[in-house]
């Protein structure tokens, strides 16, 4: 009698044991796939809102390299005196006073890009250097460094350009 009752006892347990695993295993699957679809629409949610803020800030460093273009700049900025140091140095810093306004634009681009916009600056900045160790004015440097680049001379700006382009088009 005893071993009846135990009998009757596991079977009325297996199959509530059996329901209770398989419901266990159900929820359990149920609730990974949900987590799993709410991290997906998060970091969706998050990639369209940083889309703006990154877009922008291409934007605002292709500003940049337009605006430290050698003949944009010089066509832009007059030189303050004859002096070739004093433009020197107006140029060099209006370039600085521009790159530190835009520094913080880096966190949204590449570091490819940002290399390359680095290296346009200082591109820009040698250039005007070695020029103006090589003239007797300011309107000289200014006249010789127009010549140049309009004779098909690609400005350094270009290929930061081109990296901040095609980076818009990975974004987009």
């Amino acid at each position: 009698m005893m071993e009846d009752k135990i009998i009757e006892s596991i079977a009325y347990l297996l199959p509530a044991i059996a329901t209770g695993l398989v419901t266990y295993f159900m929820f359990s699957g149920f609730i990974k796939h949900s987590l799993t679809e709410k991290r997906m629409e998060m970091r969706a949610a998050q990639k369209k809102e940083a889309l703006p803020i990154k877009l922008q800030a291409c934007e605002r460093l292709l500003l940049f390299c337009e605006r430290i273009n050698p003949v944009k700049m010089l066509l832009r900025i007059p030189p303050i005196s004859a002096n070739t140091e004093d433009y020197l140095q107006l140029l060099i810093a209006n370039i600085s006073q521009e790159f530190e306004h835009n520094f913080v634009q880096q966190i949204y681009v590449s570091e490819d890009t940002w290399t390359a916009i680095v290296a346009s600056k200082n591109a820009v900045t040698n250039k005007f250097i070695t020029t103006a160790a090589t003239v007797g004015s300011a309107n000289a440097l200014r006249e010789t460094i127009l010549m140049e680049y309009s004779q098909g001379l690609p400005p350094p700006t270009k290929t930061a350009i081109d990296f901040i382009k095609s980076e818009v088009h990975i974004l987009l």
